[in-house]
């Protein structure tokens, strides 16, 4: 049965820490876990969610963006459930783009990330995938990611001019 989960919010212990692996797949804790991120990213209108934004310190993330009244103007990303995810840039090239987040409502920020990155993670099964994106693709994982780190998005922003309330 799927749930809404309360987000947490920029300052709680959770968000600032490291997120423990997984080291089980195919449970039914970690189905209901991934089943709840996405609902509650889609109850939110959330491009993303990670574990830690709902008080569980595992490295699971979820995304998509389809039809998405924050990001009306932005590529489809298909959902996607990634467990114990990592990554590396394909090229160098750092591309400014606006970021939000759902732990810290009402603000955006200017963020340079990786344009063209290959990522792998497995999904609740533990069948390993990997992928290469770019453009939305891949700053939404680049975005989750540091969430599993204990990074929030202001942290990445060089300019903190460019950080703004918006409704």
């Amino acid at each position: 049965m799927m749930a809404v989960r309360p987000i947490i919010f920029t300052g709680h212990a959770t968000l600032k820490k490291v997120a423990e692996a997984v080291t089980e797949f195919n449970t039914p804790e970690l189905e209901v876990l991934a089943a709840d991120l996405v609902e509650t990213m889609h109850a939110n209108d959330g491009a993303g969610l990670a574990a830690p934004q709902v008080d569980v310190s595992l490295r699971v993330m979820v995304f998509e963006i389809a039809d998405n009244p924050r990001y009306p103007d932005i590529e489809t990303v298909p959902l996607t459930t990634l467990v114990n995810p990592g990554f590396e840039p394909i090229a160098n090239r750092l591309v400014e783009g606006w970021e939000g987040c759902l732990s810290i409502p009402k603000m955006r920020g200017l963020v340079r990330r990786y344009d063209h990155i290959r990522y792998w993670a497995y999904d609740v099964n533990g069948e390993r995938f990997e992928r290469e994106v770019s453009g939305w693709h891949a700053r939404v994982f680049q975005h989750e990611y540091d969430h599993l780190d204990g990074i929030l998005y202001p942290e990445r922003m060089h300019n903190l001019k460019e950080w703004m309330y918006c409704e």
